[in-house]
């Protein structure tokens, strides 16, 4: 964390925000099909979405296999959603997608392995790598609220590259994970003008 307080953006939100922890999800199948559900989403319309689903149908790759196509959609999943839930759900049963099976492989081969399925992109993946997974050093600039959060903090409000964002990020090394909560927090703030 020291790391990221040599930042002095990154100390001031850290101060405004508190400490943020990343942990692992428990269940690596479950926080996947959170971040399908989250994609392309607000965060208010994804929770009432999620919230639907998981109260009607188990969150097991068994379970979302028998699921009726008609409860997910009616639960708020697009048509193109319940296919990609279904083809997660069908990849876990099918091969070794837990945390103890990429515990040595670094970020790469997991995006890789998870982005040869369809509905889940270099977005999802990176989503995966952080809450199912728990790795420090992500970056998901594919992530409209961290690249807004970015350009808020760090340009005042004009429009950076990925590349200048990279750069940026650089100073947060090896916890741009736990920075890009904290731009989460600073974006998702009630009263804020990021």
């Amino acid at each position: 964390m020291d790391e990221l307080r040599r930042d002095p953006v990154m100390a001031g939100l850290i101060e405004e925000h508190g400490p943020l922890e990343l942990e692992p999800a428990a269940d690596e199948f479950e926080r996947l099909v959170v971040s399908i559900i989250n994609q392309q989403m607000s965060t208010a319309s994804a929770t009432a979405i999620r919230e639907r689903v998981f109260s009607r149908v188990e969150i097991t790759p068994e379970g979302l296999l028998a699921a009726d196509a008609a409860v997910l959609r009616d639960a708020g999943l697009s048509t193109q959603k319940v296919e990609y839930v279904r083809n997660v759900a069908r990849a876990f049963r099918e091969r070794d997608l837990s945390a103890a099976r990429f515990a040595d492989e670094p970020d790469e081969v997991v995006i890789d392995e998870l982005t040869d399925i369809r509905g889940v992109g270099p977005w999802t993946a990176n989503m995966y790598l952080m809450f199912a997974l728990g790795r420090p050093d992500v970056l998901p600039l594919g992530d409209l609220a961290v690249r807004r959060g970015i350009e808020a903090l760090y340009n005042d409000g004009a429009s950076l590259t990925r590349a200048e964002m990279r750069e940026i990020a650089a100073a947060w090394r090896p916890y741009r994970s736990l920075a890009t909560l904290y731009i989460w927090a600073a974006y998702e703030a009630p009263d804020s003008s990021v």
